[in-house]
């Protein structure tokens, strides 16, 4: 099965996405801070702390992610409630992150990141719920007389108790 290989996959991307995302804004900030760079007139020492502030709270989320993976692929088991939904929530980021890359930083970039978005839905697929199957009754003797008729609208013979 491919099920656990994805999710310790999934789970070592997204921990390696949060360390990515923190470290560069983090640089992004002290490069702000150093220059005392400004964008339409905020200031330069607001500009940089957000920016380190975003960036550990960005990398907080991919590595939350990335320890609901990690659980997954440890209890090979689906992921449930609120571990469900950040996984779901990664891979529309994912998507979103796709599309203005794309048009920001050019195709390399995209498709690192629908790569990322089609492992999280490999995962969140895979382990799928399934339900178990229904008993079956004991099937009766065939009558050589009994209509021929499967349609899935058919009401299933009643048991005899005899």
């Amino acid at each position: 099965m491919v099920r656990r290989p994805v999710a310790w996959i999934v789970a070592i991307v997204l921990f390696v996405e949060a360390f990515g995302i923190a470290a560069l804004n983090w640089l992004l900030g002290i490069v702000a801070d150093n220059q005392r760079m400004s964008l339409a007139g905020l200031d330069p020492d607001m500009m940089s702390v957000s920016s380190k502030v975003g960036g550990v709270v960005f990398g907080a989320y991919f590595a939350l992610c990335g320890v609901v993976a990690l659980l997954v692929a440890w209890r090979d088991r689906s992921p449930a409630g609120l571990g469900r939904v950040l996984l779901i929530s990664v891979a529309v980021v994912h998507a979103l992150l796709g599309a203005f890359a794309w048009g920001l930083v050019g195709v390399p970039a995209f498709l690192t990141m629908v790569v990322v978005l089609a492992l999280v839905v490999l995962l969140l697929m895979t382990y799928d719920k399934q339900t178990p199957a229904a008993p079956q009754a004991p099937e009766a003797p065939d009558a050589p007389d009994a209509p021929a008729d499967t349609s899935p609208l058919t009401p299933p013979p009643t048991p005899s108790t005899t």
